[in-house]
């Protein structure tokens, strides 16, 4: 099972460093670009929860199985995008259906190593599980600069013989198909997928649409009334999607808070730091996947560290270290963007890193380790959700700044040096749709006074976009440090897993939450 969801997490970061030449050879624009990462994310966070309720009710073994094969046609069709007009729309259509079968795959994986498990060795087993995660992403980089030397399109077709061998292994394992009875919560499922879709695609369409326009508004509003419907009808539903009786436990409720706040830092980071390292620091793909590496090599050590206070000391001094640590990490880290030297900054990618660590595996394993009276599955529903759409929506709004101030930067840049307003504007659209998702930096071509003001200024061009990287990673630290504020209401205290009979956690044999039975 680990091995069939590693696709899941190396997807969520590989396809960031293969972005620039994406946008090169597609002609993506950069709203389009970041809608490919985007789409990904949201529909893992929109049907995650619908993943786990159908291995409930047709088997986690046929689950996984079917949720692989999702994933692996999808990356393959990834792969295969033609160019032309249509390649925006192919290209985010199957990733958002990568992210469909990710959202079947994990949860029926998960839901086979519960039931695997005797409870005295179910808590190590879920802390490996949950472990592999960060490992994983920290993959997706380094594998992605690789890959890109060769083609871009071999971040999407690695994933084929990776599934070929999760699924040998799956059929090897003689994985049981317990089922549970039960009803699918379909409108449940709808009204999460649509109240998520509308609010990421108003944040995410900001930039081109507008803060002032009323779409924008329609649907980040739209989006976030029918995300509180979906909780009204949740809690009245006889059998729910997501059984939301679980945010009655404060540290529950504050764990899936801080693991929110934080990943509106964590994965849209390696979209942002690729493109700067290949835009502003000229960067190849492996040396951009070179300089994530120093954000995990903090993450990884600090994870340990995390690991080791939440056994001895309980989730709250772990949480709270780490998101003081990310803050002051992610703040000092935007303020050395504009020094544009790799070598200087690595100190505070690291540091930025492991507040990350300190965090992720504390708050996951914390959260499910509360989850008396509800399954492993369903919490790891709630949390994986919430991690997921945290990420989408921290994308679409960095994304939304960038961009807005990338633009704002190079008006003034042209003005200054004698293009009027109007044309200054026209321009500085185009390359802000190219900077921010494309890593070329080879200087524009032709011989009007337009082409040769953007030769001329193609440094301090380069220097705007590193300075509208620092309000993205100032934003970063300012989530971290609102996680702050909700890791100071952890109650503390060591979570205990809970001591219930073999089947019991599993997903065929859990509680029925309408009739306690």
């Amino acid at each position: 099972m680990m091995f069939a969801v590693a696709m899941t997490f190396i997807d969520q970061t590989i396809v960031a460093i293969a972005a620039p030449d994406i946008v090169r050879e597609l002609g993506l624009s950069a709203s389009g670009m970041q809608w490919v990462v985007n789409a990904y994310l949201l529909a893992l966070a929109a049907f995650f929860a619908l993943g786990g309720r159908l291995a409930d009710l047709y088997g986690p073994r046929r689950v996984v199985v079917v949720g692989t094969l999702v994933f692996v046609v999808s990356s393959v069709l990834c792969g295969c995008v033609p160019r032309g007009d249509v390649a925006q729309g192919w290209l985010i259509a199957f990733r958002a259906t990568q992210g469909f079968g990710a959202a079947l795959l994990f949860p029926a994986a998960l839901a086979v190593v519960v039931a695997v498990f005797p409870p005295d060795r179910r808590g190590r087993a879920l802390a490996l599980f949950f472990g592999l995660s960060g490992a994983l992403t920290a993959i997706g980089p380094l594998l992605g600069g690789w890959l890109t030397g060769w083609t871009w399109r071999a971040v999407f077709w690695v994933n084929v013989p990776v599934a070929v061998v999760a699924l040998v292994l799956t059929a090897l394992a003689h994985v049981s198909d317990r089922r549970r009875a039960g009803t699918l919560d379909v409108r449940g499922a709808v009204l999460i997928a649509v109240g998520m879709g509308l609010s990421v695609l108003g944040f995410q369409q900001a930039w081109s649409w507008g803060w002032d326009s009323a779409a924008t508004w329609i649907c980040v509003v739209g989006g976030l009334v029918v995300l509180g419907v979906f909780v009204a009808y949740e809690r009245r539903v006889r059998h729910p999607l997501i059984d939301l009786r679980v945010f009655k436990d404060k540290a529950f409720s504050v764990d899936a808070a801080v693991l929110f706040f934080s990943m509106l830092a964590f994965v849209p980071l390696f979209f942002f730091a690729s493109v700067y390292a290949q835009v502003c620091l000229s960067a190849s793909p492996n040396q951009a996947a070179l300089f994530l590496l120093y954000f995990f090599a903090g993450f990884a050590i600090a994870s340990q560290w995390g690991g080791r206070i939440l056994d001895k000391q309980g989730a709250r001094p772990a949480l709270k270290i780490g998101t003081v640590v990310g803050c002051v990490g992610f703040a000092l880290w935007a303020g050395e963007l504009t020094d544009l030297s790799m070598h200087d900054q690595w100190p505070y990618a690291a540091l930025a890193g492991a507040g990350i660590g300190f965090i992720l595996a504390p708050a996951s394993t914390d959260a499910v380790n509360r989850s008396i009276g509800a399954s492993y599955g369903e919490v790891t529903g709630i949390t994986q959700t919430v991690r997921n759409f945290a990420a989408s929506v921290g994308l679409a709004v960095l994304g939304t700044v960038l961009t807005h101030v990338t633009h704002t930067n190079v008006v003034n840049t042209l003005e200054s040096r004698g293009l009027p307003p109007n044309v200054a504007h026209d321009v500085a659209r185009d390359i802000t749709d190219s900077v921010t998702g494309n890593g070329d930096a080879a200087p524009p071509t032709g011989t009007g006074p337009a082409a040769t003001t953007m030769r001329d200024a193609m440094s301090a061009i380069r220097m705007d976009f590193a300075e509208a990287n620092q309000w993205v990673f100032y934003g970063m630290a300012i989530a971290l440090g609102i996680a702050f504020l909700c890791a100071l209401r952890h109650p503390g205290g060591r979570a205990v897993t809970p001591e219930q009979p073999e089947e019991s956690p599993t997903p065929a044999s859990r509680p029925d939450p309408g009739t306690g039975t």
